[in-house]
């Protein structure tokens, strides 16, 4: 993990890896509450890696997606060495622990970081151009 100004601490690869292939599979305590840092698995069940994959950065452009039905992270797109895994944290999360502005850069940048089925909170400070997540993560979600 590194840590820097920008992005805060993360999860830097030391190798590179091509556009699917398996990255990980993931690990930790299955817990029934959500946490900063918890992954959600299902509906009322997350889990819990402060180690590792609780510091995947988000990103509106991901470069890992994870399959939480079988806890693995595969590469969405190619991915040099000392580049930090990139994840869009409503790939997983129905609704976040804490929902926060979102800095990706990306071209698609939605602004505002909230789980699938949420939206901003009403005092939120929204950027121009704020888009809700799309729902194209249909293949994880066990709803």
């Amino acid at each position: 993990m590194l840590k820097n100004h920008v992005s805060g601490m993360g999860v830097v690869t030391y190798r590179a890896f091509a556009k699917g292939d398996l990255i990980c599979a993931l690990a930790g305590d299955i817990i029934t509450d959500i946490r900063q840092h918890s992954l959600q698995i299902e509906p009322g069940v997350h889990l819990y890696d402060i180690y590792f994959s609780g510091y995947f950065l988000h990103s509106c452009a991901p470069n890992v997606e994870l399959d939480m039905k079988n806890l693995r992270v595969y590469a969405t797109r190619d991915i040099t060495p000392e580049q930090y895994l990139l994840m869009d944290y409503a790939q997983t999360e129905d609704v976040l622990f804490k929902q926060f502005p979102c800095s990706c850069g990306a071209e698609n940048c939605r602004g505002w970081i909230t789980g699938r089925k949420e939206l901003p909170y009403a005092d939120a400070v929204l950027p121009n151009g704020f888009r809700l997540p799309e729902n194209n993560f249909d293949e994880y979600q066990s709803i």
